[in-house]
């Protein structure tokens, strides 16, 4: 089937339903969801406090944006896994930690890049 076309394919308010079920469902049922929202929620109202520019408040949910994502897809990538290999596998273990590892390196980058946001903000 043609993406996009033919009577089975969602339509967008469909497609934005089951978008809204997923988040829902990783919010739910997994931890370190919870801890990154906890996390950017306390980035944004540290943004209030110091009084970002609009660049500055660009850069900051753009990294929000990025760890939330990398997280999601994360969370995609073991749930496939655990599907495909329910016993472990070496292999299984190895795709689910590299999953983990873009989470870590997208998140301590994204730390340092709001550490030197905030001190150019409070400094500047």
């Amino acid at each position: 089937m043609i993406p996009g076309k033919g009577p089975r394919h969602p339509t967008i308010r469909k497609s934005f339903h089951y978008a809204r079920q997923g988040f829902r469902s990783a919010f739910k049922d997994e931890r370190n969801i919870k801890i990154i929202l906890s996390i950017g929620v306390l980035a944004i109202i540290a943004g209030f406090v110091i009084g970002l520019d609009l660049i500055e408040w660009a850069i900051i949910l753009t990294c929000c944006g990025c760890v939330i994502t990398s997280e999601l897809l994360n969370t995609a990538v073991e749930t496939v896994v655990d599907i495909v290999s329910p016993e472990f596998h070496p292999l299984a273990g190895r795709a689910k930690d590299i999953a983990a590892a873009a989470v870590w390196t997208i998140s301590v980058f994204s730390a340092i890049i709001g550490l030197c946001v905030y001190i150019h903000a409070i400094l500047g």
